[in-house]
Order: structure tokens, then C-alpha cells, then sequence
């Protein structure tokens, strides 16, 4: 159940890079190992949400993000959406999701783009729906994981 012990943000000076490293290199299925450095560039150019949990008196940590790819016309790709684990199950996703689609500067666009794995339950309730037609849709796979020597070099 969500409370007035949690915000989100779009400021970018309250991100964690060191929760948002970790979670993506070790925790995700989809940026295992990924380098310091490229989660630091994604970051500088997506429009990004962070999830925070307040502690004490203007003190809040890190528990959820996510970023959109968009040039905030047309389009918008959501990606590297995470809840931490001991925070899932209090309807935090879903309130991320309605602050993201709701965004007054991601407004108007012809459509949203997103890949999971497991979440589609989730995006679902949002109008998402797997792709019809997926013989109009073409990707250029240059690199289908992180190395783990990459990670070490980078980050």
C-alpha cells in the first residue's frame, strides 16, 4: 500500500548512480555487467524518474527508477525500469508507470515502446500490448550483453 513515505522525482541531482549501477549490472536480466560509465551516459541523455523512500528530515535513498528514451514529440521508449526487491509488492511500479504516462512533457505522443521479459502483466494495465505486426519492426543487435571485463574497465 502506497503512503506519504515515498516520492519520485525527474531531478536528476537526487539519483543514486551507485543503486542504479548496481541494480542494472547485477540484478538485471537485461544490463548484467553493464559499465558505470554507459548507465552515467544513459542517464545524462533520457528523461529519468527515480523512486525514493523518505528516511528522516530531508534524507531520502534510492528504490526504484526508470528512464525514457524520447525526444518528447513523438516517441518515447521505457527502459531500465526497477523496483528494489524488498520494496516490490506495495503498488509502487504501478505509481511509477502512472507518473511516467502522465508527465505533462511526455504528452501527445504517436506511441510508447518498451521490452520485458516478465513485467507484461504489469505494462498491460497501461495499454501496452505485444506487437501485432512484428514483421514491420527491425533492430540492429550490436551487442547482446555486457562482458564482465567491460564492467571492470568502465566502471
Amino acid at each position: 500500500m502506497l503512503s506519504n513515505d515515498f516520492v519520485i522525482s525527474t531531478d536528476k541531482s537526487k539519483i543514486d548512480i551507485t543503486v542504479v549501477h548496481d541494480y542494472l549490472s547485477k540484478e538485471s536480466y537485461w544490463a548484467k555487467n553493464i559499465s558505470l560509465s554507459i548507465v552515467q551516459k544513459a542517464i545524462e541523455n533520457s528523461f529519468c524518474f527515480g523512486l525514493y523512500k523518505k528516511q528522516e528530515v530531508n534524507k531520502i535513498i534510492q528504490i526504484g527508477f526508470a528512464r525514457v528514451i524520447t525526444d518528447k514529440a513523438t516517441f518515447g521508449y521505457l527502459a531500465d525500469v526497477f523496483i528494489l526487491e524488498e520494496y516490490r509488492g506495495r503498488g509502487l511500479s504501478k505509481w511509477l508507470m502512472q507518473e511516467i504516462l502522465n508527465h505533462p512533457e511526455l504528452q501527445g505522443f504517436r506511441g510508447w515502446m518498451l521490452g520485458t521479459k516478465d513485467a507484461h502483466g504489469l505494462y498491460a494495465q497501461f495499454g501496452f500490448k505485444l506487437l501485432e505486426n512484428t514483421g514491420r519492426i527491425m533492430r540492429l543487435s550490436l551487442l547482446d550483453a555486457y562482458s564482465e571485463i567491460s564492467s571492470q574497465v568502465n566502471g
